[in-house]
């Protein structure tokens, strides 16, 4: 008689099969914070989306920076480690890439990527203007490749509900929005003058990080932008340099002084096309903020509410009272969007990497089904187009029209 045991290890060994035929061989380039944040994602799939039609499997990762790559695939339990990116590419295992680099970087590496025919998952905004991510478009529509884009606040189920409220019409019609972006990451003046303060490899600062994640939910939520005014400025104007490569957001003190050399702060007055008006506000430099992300929407009914820190919770005032009318917290379940995949029952947390398998999720569904799923590239030239007007405007101190 078999022992119990052998049965068991048998089964597994069967699973294990089954899932190596259905494998899809992916890869990471850039192992920082973001990096290992993908990686992750790719790990969990499987436990989270046990009926995935593919699942994963980490092929190799690449870093330039000595000895992160290979630290990043013993971590992670990729068989390769790239000191070159294009090496990895290279590579005829690998079938989709993760680009995770600074933003300088995305269009050479995101167009490379496709163009050596391989599915894309690039985090925002996708190069440092509209014409970078437009670039990395038509590579993707020439290369006939799915893409990705990590604009990982749609994804939270309570966003996805706002989302199907909105559309039900539970508030009435969008009269006006408000949506916020505050961070403490750069506000101590020792702050690293990494990569991000500058104009030439990090773009225009605060807005292609965190306002873009901004204006992406604006238009998930709302619809298309026509115009917009607005205002930048940069509080802080100097930092002193690192000494050795840094991830995340290090302070440097002592380092030699350099110029900061783009923007701390964006408000702008936003005209959508429905007709709504919108205020986006985003700062890196808000002390005693803490990734304070949300929105509130007022309709002619009611009004919509929610903070990233609550991320499963909405505050909610529907009906036809009008005038002072009751606003309810909701806490969001199992029905809404992918919380089921996490959580059994409302009012369970879910987390920031929560919302990246669901990201890493649409994108191997978009691959499998040879459609996109989830936000694309076409979604980052459309957000890349908006920021481009919000530096020309702050420029010129004019409405400037969006992507016209």
């Amino acid at each position: 008689m078999r022992p119990a045991g052998a049965a068991i290890e048998d089964k597994t060994l069967e699973v294990q099969m089954s899932g190596d035929e259905r494998a899809l061989g992916v890869a990471v380039i850039g192992m920082g914070w973001m990096g290992a944040v993908h990686a992750r994602a790719y790990t969990r799939l499987r436990q989270h989306y046990p009926d995935s039609a593919r699942y994963p499997r980490l092929i190799a990762v690449a870093d330039d920076v000595p000895g992160r790559a290979e630290a990043g695939a013993q971590q992670y339990g990729a068989g390769r480690a790239y000191s070159d990116w294009r090496d990895l590419l290279a590579d005829p295992e690998i079938e989709a890439v993760s680009v995770t680099v600074p933003n300088f970087l995305h269009a050479e590496i995101g167009t490379a990527v496709l163009e050596a025919g391989k599915h894309l998952w690039i985090e925002k905004p996708v190069g440092l203007t509209a014409a970078d991510a437009a670039a990395v478009n038509r590579a993707a529509a020439a290369a006939g490749k799915q893409t990705a884009v990590g604009f990982n606040y749609r994804n939270a189920p309570a966003v996805e509900r706002a989302r199907e409220l909105l559309a039900q019409g539970a508030i009435g019609d969008v009269t006006h929005a408000r949506f916020r972006l505050f961070s403490d990451y750069a506000a101590h003046p020792d702050g690293a003058l990494s990569w991000r303060y500058s104009r030439e490899r990090g773009g225009n600062g605060v807005l292609g990080d965190l306002a873009s994640h901004g204006v992406d939910l604006m238009r998930y939520l709302l619809g298309e932008i026509d115009a917009l005014v607005a205002d930048t400025a940069t509080f802080i104007s100097e930092r002193p340099s690192p000494t050795a490569a840094t991830s995340g957001h290090q302070l440097a003190t002592g380092g030699e002084l350099g110029p900061v050399e783009n923007e701390d702060y964006v408000g702008a007055l936003v005209r959508m096309t429905s007709g709504a008006r919108c205020v986006l506000e985003s700062s890196r430099v808000s002390v005693g903020e803490q990734n304070s992300y949300g929105f509130e929407i007022h309709g002619t009914a009611g009004v919509i509410r929610w903070d990233y820190r609550r991320m499963g919770e909405l505050e909610l005032a529907a009906g036809d009272g009008y005038q002072d009318a009751p606003v309810s917290s909701v806490f969001v379940g199992p029905s809404a969007g992918e919380y089921g995949r996490f959580q059994p029952g409302s009012a369970n947390p879910m987390g920031y990497d929560d919302l990246k398998v669901i990201e890493a999720q649409r994108f191997l569904a978009s691959i499998e089904q040879d459609r996109p799923v989830g936000a694309t590239i076409a979604d980052a030239v459309a957000m890349a187009e908006t920021l481009d007007a919000l530096v020309e405007s702050a420029n010129s101190g004019r409405w400037v029209r969006v992507g016209r």
